[in-house]
């Protein structure tokens, strides 16, 4: 049964697998949880250092700290399934966790003790943008878009036809937009899937999307 760990160690950590040495704050571990189930879903895998070595889970308490993240900083709560591994005499915690449903968003606690929406991406969970939040909003309560090929969107299109990508205020200074009218272009854009947000460690930036 340990080949099934072995395999998942394997893979190495990315978007839907996340390695864990111990757990030592509820809160902290709160965020991988949302940015997991606000995403594609997920495993964490407690008791693996992020070299792919099995150091083994220390204690039971490290098991009531994830449920503590789930139940108490997850908001809306979580659910999550946890299945326990021997291997090479140390324990291993596999813990699942589901995607929510798409009109659903999980938050937890940021470093400041605010409860800010995560998304997992690559190997990484990131706070998400008000971009992204007005355009999920749009689709979950169907808001219609009207979009209007005009200067600014003209401008948006033929950089991103030229770049791969162009970030928030690069936008701004292009089309001479305040932030308010820009960003809303972006989100239209975003709800419409003509552009994407990509987040990465350095920055937020915006692609096209590529159709089929």
């Amino acid at each position: 049964m340990s080949k099934y760990i072995f395999d998942l160690i394997r893979q190495g950590e990315h978007q839907e697998l996340d390695f864990k040495h111990s757990i030592n704050d509820s809160k902290k571990i709160a965020r991988s949880l949302a940015a997991f189930a606000n995403k594609d879903g997920g495993k964490l895998l407690v008791g693996i250092r992020d070299n792919g070595s099995i150091a083994g889970v220390r204690s039971d308490e490290e098991f009531y700290m994830i449920q503590a993240a789930a139940e108490m900083y997850c908001k809306p709560s979580l659910k999550f399934e946890t299945k326990v591994w021997e291997i090479q005499d140390k324990t291993v915690l596999e813990i699942t966790i589901p995607k929510v449903s798409a009109d659903k968003l999980i938050t937890a606690p940021d470093k400041n003790g605010n409860f800010k929406v995560y998304i997992r991406v690559n190997d990484e969970n990131f706070i998400v943008n008000n971009i992204f939040l007005k355009a999920w909003n749009k689709k979950k309560f169907g808001k219609g878009v009207l979009i209007r090929y005009d200067e600014p969107e003209k401008i948006l299109f033929e950089y991103l036809q030229k770049n791969q990508s162009i970030t928030f205020s690069k936008f701004c200074k292009l089309t001479k937009l305040n932030r308010y009218k820009a960003e809303k272009i972006l989100v239209n854009m975003v709800v419409l899937e003509l552009i994407k947000i990509n987040f990465s460690e350095n920055q937020i930036s915006y692609e096209l999307v590529k159709k089929q």
